[in-house]
């Protein structure tokens, strides 16, 4: 079942394989999400969180829940690893009520749930947690692979990140990953690659934020995941990507580099955290760093983009806004 393909060997094969495919129709699928009368959106970010509550999940969604109802938010956002510690073993398992039905229970809350899969994720059932019977349960669930948010004015690419990590195929450290629609993984990373390229270049949203679970960049225990750096990244630069936002380490950061015009976030302070580890050597890349529980909120209009990062308590430890004007904005008149 492991591949024989480490990061750089990969990259080759991709590059390849991505100048050989004929450009195609994505074939992302597509949700349309609506936005406020006044043109805006406002989602919340988490990740890292499905514990049946314990490890101050249920502190972090009642935050949750006040923020939420403060911005009348449209929707949320999950990093993945929406089910601990193994997944769902089937679409009965009462862990999907105790982690996530139960837990999140603020009115403001009551939203849509864009979700992709983490690696804990794929160690359950991953057809189950994929399954739109859950939405039965719960309709607000809407987890797959990979997909699209478009929200008029911003459109969120939604990526499966895991089955980019050499390491769950060449030493999963006696984990049982179920590969089930992934392989061969090549093939499956060949397409992951080629329909988010074609969907971002022919985006025209004035917003593109790309979410994935694992990071391109972190100061965490889990680092910089080296294939994404390789596969990922150079297409997101390419195509005018403005946030990289994961989980996977179980903090909150914001990383800007010189190296990169792409803002990397990460929100995966859903539950379990302080894990006591800081690794990163340019200072002045790290904008914020928090090793705690928390949440992140995102508002965005037509020109301008705001950030705001929460701990455990609903206190605001980091802010970040940026604006753009946009061609359709200038005036050429004499």
């Amino acid at each position: 079942m492991g591949s024989k393909f480490g990061i750089g060997s990969l990259s080759i094969v991709m590059t390849l394989l991505l100048s050989l495919v004929p450009k195609l129709e994505a074939e992302f699928t597509t949700v349309e999400q609506a936005i406020k009368s006044d043109g805006s959106i406002s989602f919340l970010v988490i990740g890292d969180w499905g514990r049946r509550g314990l490890y101050n999940q249920s502190q972090v969604a009642l935050q949750m829940g006040k923020i939420g109802e403060k911005m009348d938010i449209d929707f949320v956002v999950s990093t993945g690893d929406n089910i601990y510690d193994n997944g769902m073993k089937s679409i009965d398992d009462p862990a999907f009520q105790l982690s996530f039905a139960n837990i999140y229970t603020s009115p403001s809350l009551q939203k849509p749930w864009y979700l992709v899969l983490g690696n804990h994720d794929y160690r359950g059932d991953v057809e189950a947690q994929l399954s739109p019977a859950l939405r039965s349960i719960d309709s607000r669930w809407i987890c797959m692979r990979s997909f699209i948010v478009d929200a008029e004015i911003a459109e969120l690419f939604f990526v499966d990140t895991t089955p980019f990590v050499d390491a769950y195929f060449l030493n999963p450290e006696g984990q049982n990953y179920d590969w089930r629609g992934v392989s061969p993984r090549e093939s499956y990373l060949q397409t992951t690659l080629k329909d988010l390229e074609t969907s971002l270049r022919e985006s025209t949203a004035k917003w593109k934020i790309v979410v994935g679970h694992h990071a391109i960049k972190s100061a965490s225990i889990h680092g910089n995941t080296k294939e994404l750096e390789s596969l990922l990244l150079p297409i997101l630069e390419a195509n005018n990507v403005d946030l990289y936002v994961n989980g996977h380490d179980h903090c909150l950061q914001h990383i800007s580099t010189s190296q990169s015009p792409i803002q990397f976030l990460t929100s995966g302070g859903g539950s379990k955290a302080w894990r006591g580890y800081y690794n990163w050597k340019t200072p002045e890349d790290m904008k914020f760093f928090y090793d705690g529980q928390g949440f992140m909120s995102i508002k965005i209009t037509r020109t301008e983009m705001g950030i705001v990062f929460y701990d455990v308590f609903g206190n605001i430890l980091h802010k970040w806004d940026t604006s753009k004007v946009l061609y359709t904005d200038l005036d050429f008149s004499l």
